[in-house]
C-alpha cells in the first residue's frame, strides 16, 4: 500500500496507487511500509514524558499558593470585632 504522502516529493499519492504522480517515487525506489508512518511525527523511542511536561508547562515557574494574605486576616479580625461588639450592644 503506498503512503498517503509521497516521502521523496511531499505530494499526495491517490489511494491504490503504483507510484507517485509527481516523482515516480514506488515500492521499489523510494517507499516503504515504513514511509506510511514516516511523517506522523510520533515521538522518538528515547521519549522522556516527565521531561516534556516539565519543558511544556514550565513546572519551575508557576506560582503556589503561600496562605492567606495579611489582609484578609485583617478583615477576620475586624469581622469578628464588629460581631462582638454588635452582640454586646444587644444585651
Amino acid at each position: 500500500m503506498p503512503p498517503r504522502v509521497c516521502p521523496n516529493c511531499g505530494a499526495t499519492v491517490p489511494p491504490r496507487s503504483l507510484a507517485c504522480h509527481e516523482c515516480g517515487s514506488d515500492d521499489e525506489t523510494g517507499w516503504s511500509e515504513d514511509a506510511e508512518t514516516g511523517n506522523l511525527d510520533l515521538p522518538d523511542d528515547h521519549f522522556d514524558y516527565n521531561e516534556f511536561v516539565a519543558r511544556e508547562f514550565n513546572e519551575s515557574s508557576q506560582r503556589k499558593p503561600h496562605g492567606i494574605p495579611w489582609f484578609w486576616w485583617v478583615v477576620a479580625i475586624l469581622v469578628v470585632a464588629v460581631m462582638l461588639l454588635a452582640l454586646l450592644h444587644a444585651h
